[in-house]
Parts: structure tokens; sequence; C-alpha cells
């Protein structure tokens, strides 16, 4: 993959029931350390839903940041690639959005354009509960989530740069 491929960023999540708002958290840093080229697109999708098609369906490589609902230690990382998720070799339910997304990806690929790639950034919550706040445990991941995103991107070729 070169530079030029557009690359979508997508932070999903309800912002406002705590540890599940983790990739609208990660994307916010990002948005706020860091300025990127025009094939870069960082969104805030949240709970957007069948919204996030037109998104989806402009980019060649997607980085999605959610929580994810499996057996493990709170505030634990795991990565997916979408084949994972598709084949279900293991027991996933990607918080509330993964049916959505991947009915989403379905309809985007009946109208011929869907993503080339997609990679799932994941963290296990701890707290499900109203409030803004990530809980200690997976506040701890948003940086670390970020630094891995970035290496992604540079591994990938993609010029960034930090503000001041």
């Amino acid at each position: 993959m070169t530079a030029e491929k557009k690359i979508g960023i997508a932070g999903i999540g309800n912002y406002i029931l705590a540890d599940e708002g983790f990739g609208v958290h990660v994307v916010h840093y990002l948005q706020e350390h860091y300025d990127f080229p025009d094939n870069v697109d960082i969104q805030d999708v949240g709970t957007a839903g069948i919204f996030m098609g037109p998104f989806l369906e402009n980019c060649d490589l997607i980085f999605v940041i959610d929580v994810v609902d499996i057996e493990g230690e709170p505030g634990s990382f795991h990565f997916f690639e979408l084949d994972d998720v598709k084949a279900g070799n293991f027991q996933l339910r990607m918080s509330p959005h993964q049916l959505g997304l991947l009915e989403i990806l379905e309809v985007s690929k009946l109208r011929g354009a869907t993503p080339g790639d997609i990679e799932f950034y994941t963290v296990i919550p701890k707290v499900l509960e109203e409030g803004i706040e990530l809980s200690d445990v997976v506040g701890h991941r948003k940086v670390e989530v970020a630094e891995m995103i970035l290496g992604r991107l540079t591994e990938l070729g993609v010029e960034y740069t930090q503000k001041n």
C-alpha cells in the first residue's frame, strides 16, 4: 500500500457511556495532537450505524477503534482483522456495533464500494455506565492504541506531524 491510498480511522462508541466511548477518545486524541495528510480521514463515527457507509466506501484501508465484548481482563488490548470477525473463529461481539458494521459492509459490497482491508484495534471495557471519563485501566490504553495507529501509518509510508 502506498501513502496515496485513502486511509480511514474510525472511532466507534458511545462517548457518554464511559469505556464504551474508547474509540471516540482515541480519535479525539489523534486529532488534538497530530496533523495528517489529506489521504487520512479521521472520524468520530460514534454510534452512526448506516451513516458510516459513505466513510467506509471512500477508504482503501480502515482502522476501527472500539471496545470488544469477549472474555478477558478489562483494559486488555485485542487486534483483529475483518476475516477474523467474519469467520467467527472465536466468540466475539464487537460492542453493540459489530452487527451494524458488518451489515453496512455488506450493503457497500452490493454497491461495489468496499474498503480493501479493515483492522480492528479493541480493548475490553471495564465500565459501561453513564459518564464521559474512561476507567483507569481503559484510559491507560488510549495513547498506546493511538501510537499503534501512528506506527501502522508510518509502515504504510504516511507522513504526519505532531502539533505544537
